[in-house]
């Protein structure tokens, strides 16, 4: 709390207190966990002097304080960016290491290690103590079965600990939770815990989330997602326009002016939202780019605490906007200015149609170095503007997802003293040269170009970092096959951009389960739907609620506290889950 920013609010020292009291039985319960060794070794060391039970002990202690060490500092370290407890999707990242770290300054990495190194030497010491019996022999074999004995009830405690008393559910991350203030129930919650316990929940997906029985899920989610092409307006002037779709990083509504965030710090996104189809009201579905982007390219809403593009043999599966464009005889490519196998990203571009990547291997060591996650967005977006230029193919898709407006926020741009204002001002100075590019080559009369978020960005960080204003982001179609300017109020999610396209172009999208043409008649029950670390948002033309599964409650409501606004929201999440397990 002292590293995260506790110290900037107003909490009293009772608020202190509780965080410490509420967190207490979850810390117990990763102490018993921990323990359990140590109390086998006790007793094999009884009845076998001469083993070496102290050195398997010593290790014992170094891996358990190492690990420790680790989990408590990258807790402290990330929670700054993430918003939620670390959890299993650490390690998605930790597999393209210079991409996990890329968000943090190296001295504060180097402090970060330091850290761990510290922390772990004291957490060594501390256990260390608990060896000091085993200096003397054990008592005569005449008292080792009384002192096994003695040992082995010991063990009865310590699943009582583990599981978490004796009432009917067994110990889980809500147990900590004990406000409304979503900072001091993170700050309660042991972060060993959640990690371990976010692994557990990593790959039996049917189980996750079961609110309903099958009959009360289906009658629940009936119709939620079933609009067709009924009376669909065409907002194109061609059914076969080639599409660009650009995915600018993390422009969520705080800080575009047209959304009612910052003022200036978007000028060129907001000058042309009058020039093509603005969608005012579109919600990302999920808060990192490798769940955004499934969420927008398969049409499939962000899951809570699974990250499908890191499972192939299930993201595979998906439908596509690409795999539709290929089928229609499209080419397609894409452009990331990072490394595009982090999360996974090239597997799953590949299984969708994409039969170009370009990344940051294309680009010279020095372009390449020019930010942290790779190329800087005003090198890419002249690469991009250079090949749409020199395409010789009849029908082509193009994706390309930007890099500079992300932590570290580190741009050759100086319109703001605020580094997160200055980046984000710097990639949309690149896009708005990206469009008049366009606009100035015989690219433009033909094309489609599709600007959206990957998801959204808490820029004034106050409160609880997923509320709606958070993951409203923007959505515009701009290019020469516009037929004429529009603003879309309707609620939406990003997940609703495939069927609204294909929808669009004549091109069946019934196999997209998750994705609505929200231009079609048959939208008859607008609303939004995210996902954020074991929760979700549902809003409606009632209002709005936010469901924390962690706290098996209702954390926010606004407007009309709907109960069926929260079980529809239930049951998409279940509903969700099951098809990913059935794929």
């Amino acid at each position: 709390m002292i590293y995260t920013g506790g110290l900037d609010h107003d909490y009293s020292l009772t608020d202190w207190i509780k965080v410490i009291w509420h967190g207490l039985p979850v810390d117990l319960s990763v102490a018993a966990y921990l323990t359990i060794i140590p109390l086998l070794l006790v007793i094999f060391a009884i009845w076998c002097n001469r083993c070496h039970v102290k050195t398997i002990w010593r290790i014992y202690n170094g891996i358990v304080a190492l690990l420790l060490a680790l989990i408590f500092v990258g807790d402290s370290a990330l929670y700054p960016f993430w918003g939620y407890k670390l959890d299993a999707s650490i390690f998605f990242y930790l597999s393209s290491p210079v991409e996990a770290f890329a968000s943090i300054s190296p001295w504060l990495t180097v402090a970060g290690f330091a850290l761990v190194i510290f922390l772990a030497w004291i957490i060594y010491r501390f256990l260390s103590g608990a060896l000091k019996p085993f200096d003397e022999p054990f008592a005569p074999i005449l008292m080792r079965w009384p002192v096994t004995l003695f040992f082995l009830l010991l063990i009865a405690p310590l699943l009582l600990a583990i599981r978490g008393g004796l009432r009917e559910s067994t110990m889980n991350v809500g147990y900590a939770y004990f406000s409304q203030d979503q900072y001091l129930n993170h700050s309660a919650v042991n972060p060993a815990f959640s990690l371990f316990s976010s692994i557990s929940k990593s790959d039996d997906f049917a189980s996750l989330y079961e609110y309903f029985d099958e009959d009360g899920r289906s009658e629940l989610f009936e119709g939620l997602f079933n609009t067709g092409d009924c009376g669909t307006p065409k907002l194109l002037k061609t059914e076969r326009p080639n599409i660009l779709i650009l995915v600018l990083e993390g422009f969520g509504s705080e800080l575009i002016g047209t959304l009612g965030g910052q003022e200036g710090v978007t000028p060129c996104l907001d000058s042309l939202v009058t020039e093509g189809i603005f969608f005012s009201n579109c919600y990302a579905g999920s808060f990192r780019t490798d769940r955004g982007m499934v969420c927008l390219m398969n049409g499939h809403p962000g899951l809570p605490v699974t990250s499908i593009m890191k499972i192939p043999a299930k993201s595979s599966k998906l439908p596509s906007i690409s795999g539709k464009l290929v089928e229609q005889s499209y080419s397609a490519s894409f452009m990331y200015g990072g490394d595009i196998n982090f999360t996974n990203m090239k597997s799953w571009l590949l299984s969708h149609g994409y039969s170009k990547l370009t990344s940051d291997i294309d680009f010279s060591v020095s372009e390449r170095k020019s930010n942290a996650w790779g190329v800087n967005d005003d090198i890419t977006f002249k690469r991009l503007l250079s090949e749409l230029k020199d395409n010789r193919d009849s029908l082509w898709h193009v994706g390309m997802l930007s890099l500079s407006s992300h932590e570290p926020f580190e741009v050759p741009y100086d319109k703001f003293d605020d580094k997160i204002l200055n980046s984000f001002a710097y990639t949309d100075s690149c896009m708005g040269a990206l469009v008049q590019g366009l606009k100035e080559s015989n690219v433009w009369d033909d094309l489609l170009l599709i600007m959206v978020s990957d998801h959204g960005f808490s820029y004034s960080r106050d409160g609880f970092l997923h509320t709606p204003r958070v993951h409203h982001i923007p959505l515009l179609w701009l290019g020469g096959a516009i037929a004429e300017p529009r603003t879309v109020t309707e609620l939406m999610n990003q997940s609703d951009i495939a069927a609204t396209l294909l929808g669009q172009m004549g091109i069946d999208h019934s196999d997209f389960l998750f994705s609505r043409n929200v231009l079609s008649d048959c939208y008859q029950y607008p609303f939004a739907f995210y996902t954020f670390t074991n929760g979700f948002c549902m809003i409606d033309s009632t209002g709005t609620t936010i469901f924390d599964d962690n706290a098996g409650k209702t954390i926010f409501v606004e407007g009309d506290g709907n109960e069926l606004r929260l079980n529809r929201g239930k049951a998409i999440l279940q509903t969700l889950y099951d098809d990913l397990d059935s794929r």
